[in-house]
């Protein structure tokens, strides 16, 4: 039967912020992505690094001009990515999915809000 986890207030987890909660034994990570609440298994899959503990960033991208040639490296301001500090595999922290290859995905972890509060359900 799944059982509910307090995370914290939702008015706590300010835009960019994260929480890792541990849910008897059950790593899960919650964080407020422009606005929009998403929760992620602490676990990468390529080798069950601690992926939610990663550092967050936008999307970094190489820009190729018309000769071929790269000049410098820029972001894309329209996604944000979490990197797994054990490897450096990147995600889309909206989507999961990772910026190499879109079917490796991070597993989604359910989570609900309740007067004014956010909980995690493993």
């Amino acid at each position: 039967m799944p059982k509910s986890y307090l995370v914290c207030r939702k008015d706590e987890l300010k835009e960019g912020d994260r929480r890792v909660v541990s849910c008897d034994g059950t790593e899960i990570g919650v964080f407020n992505v422009e606005g929009q609440i998403v929760a992620w298994h602490n676990e990468c899959p390529h080798r069950s690094g601690p992926v939610c503990q990663g550092r967050i960033y936008k999307r970094v991208i190489e820009p190729v001009a018309d000769d071929g040639t790269v000049r410098a490296l820029a972001y894309d301001e329209k996604v944000t990515n979490i990197v797994c500090s054990w490897h450096g595999y990147e995600f889309d922290l909206k989507t999961g999915a990772n910026q190499g290859y879109d079917k490796i995905k991070l597993r989604r972890a359910q989570f609900e809000e309740r007067d004014g509060h956010i909980y995690v359900v493993v």
